[in-house]
């Protein structure tokens, strides 16, 4: 594990941000690292409103989105509302379609079925709405590549809106209109959008037509908050505002659906995070283990009891995703070990009855084990279809790019991609994408990496900086919780293991005469001898507070400690 600490900003920038909001040096410096060097963008950070929202025109063909739609319900046509199988896809469907129902009744929604269609918009489901007296296909999180799906679409005389946060290709959709924010022509302000975020933006846009506020749309935001955390997106800008207001949505007043789905959680306030670990697994199950329709049906039903029904359906597909990703985890382990591959610059695995559903999740637990670009693939139809993850700061979907001879069809960002290749060409892609990495990686990225914001003494944790730290949520991408060092610290001799195979660690820590602090390492157990026999030693740690029958305290969460 390597710590790579920072660069501390240019002196001057910090202290004027210190003046001119009044507070340590500590705080000034994490602001100028985040990007926030003035008093206005210190009081957008800390204080977001709805009004930081940029007007949804400013996107490339909002326009013509909202009047083809508004044509549709004048003309009472027929709506399909299309979406990806994943948390982003049946959010965005859910948020959408609710909408739009609130005040036309003709909206249908669609999921394509993992396995018997695959990603993205499908040919099906083109054809059921040909079936079905369906002109107009909304498709949300996907489609910005669909060149051949809309040209079928059209010659039915079906016409798309496409709704995206996915990179273009070369040519864009023939479509009545394309929102994507990553288009090289479309202006708008940010584009670090989720595909629901890009959906927020057509009902903000719709609603503005019909004089509605943002005020109108604020019970649609847990959704929205719930794609953002789930999709990992920058928590920065417009997701930011999005995120903060939909979960104290999720935290207040979350639909019936979403309500159903924590109300076993004992927490009393959920974080983002909680929302990454606990709520978006059990929407994703839906699709993983059975029909992603059953998250839209969650998520769009407003009877509690009958969302409750729905929860513990989607509550048994979490448990057996669960089951089938540990076997498939140790089946991935154990073909690495028998093809000798411990020391590739990738991992790239097939295995013909793998469980399509999981497979990014089993790619996601491989690059914990060997830290590097993982592939994991299984059988889908005809061909091998596969997951992509990728380590921090390295472009797996430019390493796919180079490769793209050998493969059907990808698609995806930075750290995850999809794909589809033909059973013939896996050997010839696997060989070009470990060369690929090869010679494209910097070594350095090949080692798990602790980012480290600052270099603080114990003696500097005080209330007031906790509870300007708690005021930097949410926290995600690009505005990660700070992680700090302390150097020369001693257990005060209560450093014990804890957990079934002591894989955890905690202790009392101090550094000098300063106050001492309870931490926790989890997945620290191997280091319990390096805090014996009151040696000192240096750590890197997340700032806490633990609350346990009722009194609040101090905790430090360590990411590591070294001598």
């Amino acid at each position: 594990m390597r710590w790579t600490l920072q660069s501390k900003p240019e002196k001057e920038q910090v202290q004027k941000l210190q003046n001119e909001l009044q507070v340590d040096e500590i705080i000034a410096t994490l602001l100028v690292q985040r990007g926030i060097t003035t008093f206005d963008q210190a009081k957008t950070f800390f204080r977001p409103t709805l009004d930081d929202l940029h007007n949804p025109y400013l996107m490339k063909d909002m326009d013509k989105a909202v009047s083809r739609i508004e044509k549709a319900i004048a003309n009472g046509e027929n709506i399909l509302v299309f979406g990806d199988y994943d948390v982003d896809g049946t959010t965005a469907v859910s948020l959408v379609s609710s909408y739009l129902k609130s005040y036309y009744p003709n909206i249908a929604t669609y999921i394509p079925d993992r396995y018997d269609e695959g990603y993205g918009i499908s040919y099906k489901g083109i054809d059921y709405a040909d079936d079905n007296g369906i002109s107009l296909i909304i498709a949300l999180d996907c489609g910005i590549k669909s060149i051949e799906h809309v040209a079928y679409a059209n010659a039915k005389n079906i016409d798309f809106i496409i709704c995206d946060h996915h990179r273009p290709g070369n040519e864009l959709p023939n479509a009545v209109a394309v929102l994507d924010p990553k288009r090289d022509d479309c202006t708008y302000p940010y584009d670090e959008l989720c595909g629901c975020g890009v959906g927020f933006k057509l009902i903000q846009a719709l609603a503005e037509n019909r004089n509605q506020s943002i005020l109108d749309l604020i019970p649609y935001l847990d959704l929205v908050a719930t794609a953002i955390a789930a999709d990992i997106v920058p928590i920065t800008g417009e997701n930011r505002v999005l995120a903060k207001f939909g979960l104290e949505v999720i935290n207040s007043n979350p639909r019936p659906g979403i309500k159903a789905l924590v109300q076993n959680v004992k927490k009393k306030v959920l974080t983002i995070t909680d929302v990454v670990f606990i709520i978006a697994p059990r929407i994703n199950a839906a699709g993983r283990i059975k029909h992603g329709n059953e998250a839209v049906a969650l998520l769009t039903e407003f009877n509690l009891e009958q969302a409750e029904i729905f929860a513990s359906e989607i509550e048994q597909h979490n448990a057996d995703r669960k089951d089938l990703d540990k076997q498939i985890t140790v089946e991935a382990l154990a073909q690495i070990e028998n093809n000798n591959e411990k020391e590739n610059f990738t991992t790239v695995l097939y295995q013909e009855n793998w469980h399509k559903g999981v497979i990014g999740i089993v790619a996601s637990r491989l690059t914990e084990t060997y830290y590097r670009p993982t592939i994991v693939f299984t059988k889908s139809g005809d061909k091998l279809a596969a997951s992509a993850r990728s380590v921090k700061d390295f472009d797996v979907y430019n390493a796919l790019e180079a490769c793209a001879e050998h493969l059907e069809q990808f698609g995806g960002h930075m750290y995850a991609a999809g794909m589809t290749l033909k059973e013939e060409n896996y050997q010839k892609f696997k060989d070009a994408f470990e060369k690929e990495v090869q010679k494209t990686i910097h070594p350095d990225l090949l080692i798990p990496e602790i980012s480290v914001d600052l270099e603080i003494n114990f003696s500097d944790i005080n209330p007031k900086l906790i509870r300007l730290l708690s005021q930097f949520e949410p926290f995600g991408p690009q505005n990660m919780t700070p992680v700090f060092i302390t150097k020369n610290v001693k257990d005060t001799g209560f450093a014990k293991p804890l957990g079934k195979d002591n894989e955890h660690l905690k202790l009392f820590v101090k550094q000098n005469n300063s106050e001492g602090f309870g931490a926790i390492g989890f997945g620290l157990g191997n280091k319990l001898e390096s805090t014996k026999n009151r040696k000192p030693f240096d750590v890197v740690y997340c700032i806490d507070e633990n609350e346990f029958n009722g009194t609040v305290t101090v905790q430090l969460r360590l990411k590591d400690l070294k001598n």
